[in-house]
């Protein structure tokens, strides 16, 4: 892909991850990491921790725990601002230890707030927090309280349990109510071992997982209970193709006739990054939920990432108004509570 030079003007990136070395020194002292691939640029994390099978190479590129690097990166393309989250390799997305778990996000989010200490404004953390368990908000609380987190990144599931269980009641309520910009990142996927070949857990089993989890947060009536300020990882994955369908379910199948409005009612809420690496695929999100739903996302710096989101933003054919608010401007008033 070609790069479009920067140019002047502010560009939120909301889906960035870093993963501090403080944290993987961390995982590898519980015998939970081995470092040994390090000058190759991989890790391995434990399948409880990182969801996939034992053994598996995970890229960390320097910029994942160099904040020099990184910051080089985003002078290059043109982006003044990320929002920062661990990626979903230390979310424990199929741990069933609640303890295990809790400990592992709490040191994640230490080591990442730690990292980015000094460069807010331009290095801001998503605190992550964990589902299945009703700790969760108070972990909420302390990462926008106690480290000053943007806002908080969540998975896809936790602790077995999807994201309509009523567990996540009290952490909705909590986020709503403060108005919190929240970022949805799939953390596991669907399908087992059809996924486990050319890296198909995450080219298809990711966009397959954010739809599962959405629908679920539709027809299990969290939208429609709480006014949430949710961003979807990748495009929503499949969830925007599918739009269609859940309408046409709602109206035919009783059972799925769960809310007062139709499923594409409630996705028109929602907010959607640019991570699709299709321009026909982002214009017609565009189309479908409005320039203002849509937000800047590059998977930095993994090497699934958007290099050139200026030249993405540009490919919309926007007007400059419009351009802005999708580089920043919609972003921004979501973390300042101004949407």
């Amino acid at each position: 892909m070609s790069e479009t030079p920067p140019v002047p003007g502010r560009v939120t990136d909301v889906h960035a991850h870093a993963l501090p070395m403080p944290l993987l020194t961390w995982l590898a002292g519980r015998g939970l990491a081995d470092l040994s691939g390090l000058g190759e640029g991989v890790v391995r994390i434990d399948p409880l921790v990182s969801g996939i099978p034992k053994g598996a190479p995970i890229p960390l590129p320097p910029a994942q725990y160099d904040v020099a690097e990184r910051l080089e990166d985003m002078r290059r393309m043109g982006v003044t601002r990320q929002l920062v989250s661990v990626p979903p390799f230390v979310t424990c997305a199929d741990a069933v230890d609640e303890e295990d778990v809790l400990a592992v996000v709490r040191r994640g989010n230490d080591a990442l707030a730690e990292l980015l200490a000094g460069h807010r404004g331009v290095l801001d953390p998503l605190g992550y927090v964990p589902l299945g368990t009703p700790a969760a908000p108070d972990e909420a609380r302390r990462c926008l309280d106690e480290l000053g987190c943007a806002g908080i990144a969540i998975g896809s599931r936790g602790l077995g349990r999807e994201l309509d269980d009523p567990v996540h009641e009290p952490l909705w309520e909590l986020l709503a109510d403060r108005g919190t910009f929240v970022f949805l990142h799939p953390n596991s996927v669907p399908g087992g071992p059809r996924l486990a070949d050319y890296w198909l857990s995450q080219l298809a089993g990711f966009p397959m997982e954010t739809a599962l989890a959405v629908s679920r947060l539709v027809f299990g009536g969290v939208l429609e209970r709480h006014d949430l300020r949710l961003c979807l990882a990748h495009g929503g994955g499949c969830l925007p193709s599918l739009s269609g369908r859940l309408d046409l379910g709602w109206s035919r199948k009783p059972v799925a006739r769960t809310t007062p409005l139709p499923p594409s009612d409630y996705l028109r809420r929602l907010y959607y990054d640019t991570a699709t690496f299709s321009a026909p695929l982002l214009r017609r999100l565009v189309e479908d939920f409005g320039v203002d739903h849509v937000l800047v996302g590059t998977d930095y710096p993994f090497e699934l990432a958007d290099t050139d989101p200026l030249g993405t933003v540009a490919a919309l054919g926007l007007g400059p108004g419009d351009a802005a608010a999708v580089r920043a401007g919609t972003a921004n008033a979501l973390l300042t509570g101004s949407a």
